[in-house]
This record gives structure tokens, sequence and C-alpha cells, in this order.
């Protein structure tokens, strides 16, 4: 007997419906989890963002780091930060955030102990300058 194709849709089982519907809805979150949304990585303050610089120029980041905005030094013992826009993990292993970052850029030993980046002497307010600073290279 030979098989008739049919142009109808095949009706699918509730169960096979609801694991597609999982395994959409799980990629959907992965991909969201990869990326922070645009908007919560631009809403810094463009003083704080100048500040920022500022101190980053001021405590010698250069020496270790380069910077787009930054002549001389370029530094060459830490990562290169002209492209930096706040994605993936800081120093490889803490969540990206401003808060994170500015707790790192403090005082990195405290924030992930083992980084060879010394605490900075800067404060707290600084600190969150210089992530707003990182934070907006990328709108360079």
């Amino acid at each position: 007997m030979r098989h008739r194709w049919s142009l109808q849709p095949r009706r699918r089982s509730a169960g096979s419906k609801l694991g597609a519907l999982v395994a959409v809805a799980a990629l959907a979150a992965m991909t969201a989890a990869c990326k922070p949304p645009p908007a919560a990585r631009h809403d810094f303050d463009p003083a704080a963002v100048e500040r920022g610089r500022e101190v980053v120029a001021a405590a010698g980041c250069a020496a270790c780091h380069a910077f787009p905005d930054i002549a001389w030094p370029k530094g060459r013992a830490g990562p290169d930060l002209t492209r930096f826009d706040g994605y993936g993990p800081i120093a490889g292993a803490l969540p990206n955030t401003p808060a994170n970052l500015a707790a790192f850029v403090r005082n990195a030993p405290a924030a992930k102990p083992g980084s060879t980046m010394p605490a900075m002497p800067i404060t707290r307010s600084e600190a969150r300058d210089v992530a707003a600073y990182l934070y907006g290279i990328s709108d360079d």
C-alpha cells in the first residue's frame, strides 16, 4: 500500500508542544543572560564618566592598561580596555555589574582573591566613577 502525503499539518501531542515551548523558553533565557540590556549599560551621568577618566589618568591605570583616550603610557601588563563594553565576567569570575566593577577597580585582591591587579588608592566614589567611565568607553 502506498502512503499518501497530505498537505495538512500533523497534530502534535500536548507533551511535544510543551517540550518545544520549554526548549524555546530555555534558549531565550540563556540568550538574555549573555548580555545585559543596552539601556542598563549606558545610564551613567556624563559627568561621572569624565570624573572616572580623570581618576584613571591620575591613578596611573594606564601604566598597566591601554585606554582609548589616554595617549601615554599604553600599558600591557593588564587587559587592553580600549574596547571595554561591560560584557563578560570581570577578571573572568565576577558578574559584570557596576557595583562589582567598582569594587574590583578599588580593591581587586579583595573582590577576587588571587587577582594580580593591586588595590588602588581611590575612594568608593572614585571607583564608581571609574566604573562609569569603563562602561562608557563603548560609546566613543
